[in-house]
């Protein structure tokens, strides 16, 4: 499987430089990320909005090594933040953030990041808006939870993310149902071992659809992150069989992915909402679109075959 040998690449600096170097490159990545500054993304937020669709807002960036980079990190979302008020998006534009650029990794990780992304999440319900902590590798997730849950004290529409190929997220999935949290349900794209994760696509697939049903029967709010046309017609099939109205889950997927498809949603009245990334540290997140879907590699390899 090409998946988990493309997210080793994403973490070799020797990878880094010669994909960063590649004259292809550019034009491949701006596919999936179409801006590196707040000045840039501001007129696709606007372009996005004006065809129907929502859109959820990721700062990327790797390798947090200092407290400073966390702050930083924080202060881009502030940045980003502030420059959504006057466009009164409210919810139709949310962040989506990772707490390991928060200072997660480092010494006293978890208490640092509950602290830098407080006031993101803050100023964020003071535009009417809010955010999603976005999962990562299973070793963070008791941390990301627990931050999740005292977020939710103050500020109870802040979501969270869980990954359809972890063993645990069916009673992930269970509890934060039962709490009426926002969740959105991804497959999953880091490399996880047998011991606590399907490695198989179908038994990833089938745990997805179990996981989905728990969350339309629940309380809270699923959000469908998959660009499966199967999985998006059976999500389609659970709402309608829990009882759920348009505008009480949502759908999901990448900047640059399924664009058609996108529209095609929002047409028939479904709330759709486009994980949009900007930023200079395009890296990690580039891979990790590659290795999730062998469509993109294809995609990258011939654009490297062709104009290289």
């Amino acid at each position: 499987m090409l998946g988990p040998v493309i997210l080793a690449a994403s973490r070799s600096d020797r990878m880094r430089r010669l994909v960063s170097a590649a004259p292809v490159t550019k034009p491949v990545v701006d596919r999936f990320i179409p801006g590196e500054t707040v000045d840039q993304i501001v007129p696709i937020i606007r372009e996005l909005t004006d065809q129907g669709l929502e859109l959820t807002m990721d700062v990327v960036g790797e390798d947090i090594t200092t407290p400073a980079q966390a702050e930083a990190a924080r202060d881009a979302y502030l940045e980003l933040i502030d420059r959504l008020k006057p466009l009164d998006l409210g919810t139709r534009a949310e962040m989506s953030v990772k707490l390991s650029m928060f200072g997660q990794a480092l010494d006293g990780g978890h208490e640092l990041a509950l602290k830098n992304v407080r006031p993101v999440v803050e100023a964020a319900a003071e535009i009417g808006t809010t955010v999603t902590l976005d999962a990562e590798d299973h070793t963070t997730l008791d941390s990301m939870f627990a931050i999740h849950d005292e977020l939710r004290k103050d500020f109870p529409q802040t979501g969270c993310v869980i990954q359809a190929y972890l063993f645990r997220t069916e009673a992930d999935a269970r509890r934060l149902a039962d709490s009426g949290s926002r969740v959105r349900l991804v497959k999953g794209a880091y490399k996880e071992t047998a011991e606590v994760a399907y490695q198989q696509r179908h038994e990833i697939d089938k745990a997805y659809v179990r996981i989905l049903r728990t969350l339309m029967e629940g309380e809270g709010y699923p959000m469908i992150g998959s660009h499966d046309p199967r999985l998006i017609s059976i999500a389609q099939e659970l709402a309608r069989t829990a009882g759920r109205k348009l505008d009480e889950y949502e759908f999901q997927m990448l900047y640059g992915i399924r664009g058609d498809e996108h529209l095609r949603l929002a047409a028939e009245g479904h709330r759709m909402r486009v994980y949009t990334a900007y930023g200079t540290d395009w890296y990690g997140y580039f891979m990790r679109r590659l290795a999730e879907k062998p469509a993109n590699l294809r995609f990258f390899a011939r654009s490297m075959v062709t104009k290289g």
